[in-house]
């Protein structure tokens, strides 16, 4: 018994002037109705269709657009790999209703299958309007891709935009904190108060408190998109408004660690670089611009 999908994400895709029903099940599979495409393709599911399985058992599983004998020599092996594989999906919303999907990398295939045919002067008469159709619909996906148009109409685009981003921050962050070890050279801090105007004492840790707010703006906003946000979730303020731990204990061995030496190393070669904050803080956003959509300008005249 073939599986039955949920289709969490339900939508309908416009693709030139036809307007198809599609979905992305669990898993992140994307189809498109066989229904729906049949009805785009101008096709109807008739007796003749029956017929036609009935002469040709070979072609049992296919669709009823790509059922007639005369097509099986232009359906090519790719295009059979991904008809094998059926997507049966409960419809959201219609209290259970089964549907049959259509991998949506298959519909340029299966147009492909009747231009073809039609080059080759394969068709009969009454399939003639299904390759206009397979045409209007090949003109619309020239455009941008099946994949990109569901996750747009079905709002898939969002969360995998979310998922991408998680496995973002799982490659940069560790599950456990890790052991304390220096990671900010004193060069990067020296750098900071020569081009605040600073005094800069060698032998003191202390440091004014914008230089967190400095820190969190040139560093770990720019290695990743969202590491800041993870970061002050995974290591909170107490009450009195400090931190447990150094955020860069989160950062992983493997790829955190040397991401944020690498980083660290380019802010201390700009600041080397530059006779003023202004300049630095200007070359910074140009050649290691910020991951994240909201940003903080370290300029004069703001208050941090």
């Amino acid at each position: 018994m073939n599986k039955i999908y949920e289709s969490t994400y339900p939508g309908k895709v416009s693709i030139g002037s036809l307007l198809l029903d599609c979905a992305v099940l669990e898993g992140g599979i994307r189809v498109l109705s066989q229904r729906a495409v049949t009805k785009a393709l101008g096709g109807k599911r008739g007796g003749s269709h029956w017929k036609r399985i009935k002469e040709n058992p070979d072609g049992a599983n296919l669709p009823i657009y790509l059922s007639a004998r005369n097509l099986a020599d232009f359906i090519d092996d790719s295009l059979m790999n991904i008809l094998s594989t059926p997507y049966n999906y409960r419809i959201s919303g219609m209290s259970g209703a089964i549907a049959i999907g259509l991998s949506a990398e298959a519909l340029p295939l299966v147009c492909e299958v009747y231009l073809k045919a039609r080059d080759s002067g394969a068709l009969h008469y009454s399939q003639i309007h299904i390759a206009n159709q397979a045409d209007v619909l090949m003109r619309g996906l020239a455009h941008v891709g099946i994949v990109a148009l569901i996750d747009e109409a079905t709002g898939y685009q969002e969360v995998r935009e979310r998922k991408a981003l998680a496995a973002i921050l799982d490659a940069y962050l560790r599950k456990e904190l890790a052991a304390w070890a220096k990671r900010f050279p004193d060069e990067f801090y020296k750098e900071i108060f020569r081009l605040r105007g600073w005094a800069y004492n060698p032998s003191s840790v202390k440091r004014p408190v914008i230089v967190a707010k400095y820190t969190n703006d040139l560093v770990y906003q720019r290695i990743a998109p969202g590491l800041l946000e993870e970061l002050q979730k995974r290591n909170p303020k107490d009450d009195k408004g400090r931190r447990r731990n150094k955020h860069f204990q989160w950062m992983t061995e493997d790829i955190g660690d040397p991401a944020l030496a690498q980083h660290i190393h380019a802010l201390v070669v700009l600041m080397r670089a530059s006779k003023s904050w202004e300049a630095f803080y200007e070359s910074t956003n140009m050649a290691l611009p910020k991951k994240n959509d909201v940003h903080h300008a370290l300029l004069p005249g703001v208050a941090w």
